[in-house]
């Protein structure tokens, strides 16, 4: 029977490692992460692949994986097109390592892997991948303990006891158990995981163009969390306003960014939104589909990160987009400030960003570079810029 040890609490699990076989330019990559880690590096070299890792794991939870792989062309457009090794089967290998809240030793108290593989020839859905391999492990002691262990159409789970058995099910080849398998209490630590990982965010596309969601009402509904597509910005905004009444951090990230100005949040009806004022027009209120991409953006961000319930993990990618050099200092306190509320990965172009990330929460930027075709991840980034001079308040 396994220990007692196990976690059965859904927050009780952060990641520790993320590692990747055969997806993409990934040929072969693990990365330890703590509370904030920043990925810094040019166009093309794979940044944003690393990102793309967890958020198929995402999919993997939700039932989506097979689905988000389609969408990318299929395996023949998300595999590893290089030299591999003489009688490997190509497949696409994603691994995530779990450890708990309270160890800040870094170990890995469970892990989840899924192996990807392609569908038979003549097969009626040609794009979408097939799981051939799924196992989700229980560190401890000298060797893993599988609670759930899938080949092909074989599935195996251990039980909240410590009882093995194969589970009847009718999974279809594309679907994973994870994603399948959700009975709490008889596996209360897939449960968790699979919850844990369906709350992750990530934010790739704040778009700012004028039919973006941000520049829009949205309902007026209470909303502890930001959107994916931050279509729910302004009821964010009402829901630290008019049902939290704190909107302290909120109102200093505003005045670092944007200094005298003050967001402007009515009283929701049907609709929640919102607007800025600025000191140059006092009793002008700048509504957000006047607001400049820039400001737009940075609002968005401070949403995303001030939400009143944050994910258990959020993704940044390129958040630098449209933002004047003078607001990168200002979004680094904000990521170091929620680092310290939940856990972060930021992938940036910016050289100035990754070295204020550096000051602001003593973090060490890891720089990507891409060596004959594969994503290869730098410990040392070497001498970052300083800080620029201070503008006038």
């Amino acid at each position: 029977m396994v220990g007692t040890a196990r976690m059965r609490d859904a927050h009780a699990f952060v990641i520790r490692e993320a590692a990747a076989e055969g997806y993409r330019s990934l040929r072969s990559v693990r990365l330890s992460t703590g509370r904030l880690a920043v990925f810094v590096g040019g166009n093309g070299v794979g940044k944003t692949n690393l990102c793309r890792v967890l958020q198929l794991l995402k999919g993997a939870a939700d039932g989506s994986l097979s689905r988000q792989v389609a969408a990318e062309g299929g395996m023949e457009a998300a595999i590893w097109t290089g030299q591999r090794r003489g009688g490997d089967a190509p497949r696409i290998s994603l691994r995530c390592g779990f450890g708990t809240a309270e160890d800040d030793a870094g170990e890995v108290a469970y892990s989840y892997e899924v192996a990807l593989g392609f569908p038979p020839r003549g097969d009626a859905f040609p794009a979408e991948p097939q799981i051939k391999e799924e196992r989700f492990a229980f560190h401890h002691g000298r060797r893993p303990v599988p609670l759930l262990d899938r080949r092909g159409p074989a599935v195996f789970a251990r039980d909240a006891e410590g009882r093995r058995s194969e589970i009847a099910n009718d999974l279809l080849a594309s679907e994973t158990a994870l994603g399948a398998l959700d009975d709490p209490e008889r596996f209360p630590e897939l449960h968790a995981a699979r919850r844990t990982m369906k709350e992750w965010r990530f934010y790739h596309d704040l778009r700012t163009d004028p039919a973006s969601p941000l520049r829009r009402p949205s309902l007026a509904v209470t909303s502890p969390t930001l959107a994916s597509d931050g279509g729910n910005l302004a009821a964010v905004f009402a829901t630290l306003v008019h049902l939290r009444g704190d909107t302290d951090a909120l109102d200093r990230a505003i005045h670092d960014a944007f200094p005298g100005a003050r967001l402007d949040v009515p009283v929701p009806g049907r609709t929640a939104s919102f607007g800025l004022v600025f000191t140059d027009h006092p009793h002008r209120v700048f509504e957000a589909a006047e607001l400049s991409d820039g400001t737009l953006r940075f609002l968005a961000l401070a949403g995303a990160l001030l939400s009143l319930r944050l994910p258990p993990f959020l993704a940044l990618n390129e958040p630098e987009a449209s933002l004047h050099p003078e607001l990168l200092e200002p979004l680094a306190r904000l990521v170091a400030a929620a680092s310290r509320r939940t856990q972060i990965w930021l992938v940036t172009h910016s050289e100035q960003l990754a070295a204020a990330l550096a000051r602001e929460a003593s973090v060490q930027p890891l720089r990507i570079a891409k060596e004959a075709g594969e994503t290869v991840v730098e410990e040392e980034v070497g001498p970052l810029p300083q800080p620029p001079a201070k503008r006038a308040r």
